[in-house]
This record gives C-alpha cells, sequence and structure tokens, in this order.
C-alpha cells in the first residue's frame, strides 16, 4: 500500500497533460477578453462612422 501511494506520488505522466490543459485555458481566456474589447471599440468606430454619413448625407440633401 505505501509503495503504491509511493509509486502514485512520484509518476509525472499526466502532468503534460495538466499543463498543456491550464495553458490552453489562458489563451481562450484571453482571446475572448480581446473579442469582447474589440467589439466595444468597433461599436464606436461603427457610430462615429455613421454619425459622420448623416451628416454628409444632410448636407448633400440641403445643396451645400
Amino acid at each position: 500500500m505505501v509503495r503504491d501511494l509511493s509509486r502514485f506520488c512520484k509518476d509525472e505522466r499526466g502532468q503534460d497533460l495538466v499543463e498543456y490543459s491550464l495553458l490552453i485555458a489562458f489563451i481562450a481566456l484571453a482571446v475572448v477578453q480581446i473579442i469582447i474589447s474589440g467589439g466595444k471599440s468597433m461599436n464606436g468606430i461603427w457610430s462615429s462612422t455613421n454619425s459622420d454619413l448623416s451628416a454628409a448625407n444632410a448636407a448633400i440633401a440641403s445643396g451645400s
């Protein structure tokens, strides 16, 4: 029993799997954060462009 427990504690075969899983989870969280912040930035750009186009359309329609 003690020998089996000692062998289990020294066994490192599954260590790589845990490390790669944590690395993939970290990368996934970083990608999600980038997508969320990029979406907010794109919303600001879209709103600015939309208001500029509306102003240009109003200027053309009024003949200025």
